[in-house]
Parts: structure tokens; sequence; C-alpha cells
């Protein structure tokens, strides 16, 4: 298993948080404070989300996608097109996200 996963730094930044896989809308009620949002996309319906999101990781997309341009203006990291991501990662696991340098780093607990 990979602890460090690649993508496009989108939103600079860095962030701890729980991972929370969220497939779409029907999920929302799952996420938390602080969590890490990690799903495939976003659209204007997932922006609730950013204002409770430490970090946003997302399957697709680049610096003028959705999620890129609502974190920028949240002022979270975000690093997008992680191909995988809901596969590789597990909802409620420990990561560091760096948006300046586009990585995910799963955090070894003790």
């Amino acid at each position: 298993m990979t602890n460090i996963l690649t993508g496009v730094g989108a939103s600079t930044g860095s962030a701890h948080g729980t991972a929370r896989l969220i497939h779409g809308p029907d999920e929302f009620t799952n996420f938390q404070s602080g969590d890490v949002l990690v799903c495939r996309t976003t659209d204007p319906a997932w922006t609730p989300l950013f204002g409770m999101a430490s970090a946003v990781v997302t399957e697709t997309g680049g610096m003028l996608s959705h999620a890129a341009i609502v974190a920028r203006e949240f002022g979270i990291p975000a690093v997008l097109g992680v191909r995988g991501a809901l596969d590789l990662l597990a909802d409620g696991e420990p990561l560091a996200v760096d948006g300046a340098q586009g990585t995910v780093t799963r955090v070894e607990t003790q």
C-alpha cells in the first residue's frame, strides 16, 4: 500500500484530518467539520461541505474545476486528479494534504 498519493495541487496550504469518502449528496450527512473531503468530483451542490472541510481530494479535475475554485475561495488545500482516491483511501483514516505539493499522505497512528 502506497502512503503518498499525488495529484494536481489546486489550492495551496496544508491540513490534517480524517478522510471522509463521499460518493454523492445522499452521504453529505456523514461529513463532519474538519474532515478531508474525498470524492470523485464536485459541483455547486457540494459547496456547503467546503465550509466544513479541512481539505479536498478529488479523483478528477484541475486548476479551473469547481473544486479548485471553491477550495481557493474557502482558503483550504485541494489536491485534485488523484486517480483511484476512492478505492485507495479508507473512510476514517487520518490524512495530511499538501495543496502546494499536490500530495495526500496517510498519517501513521500509534
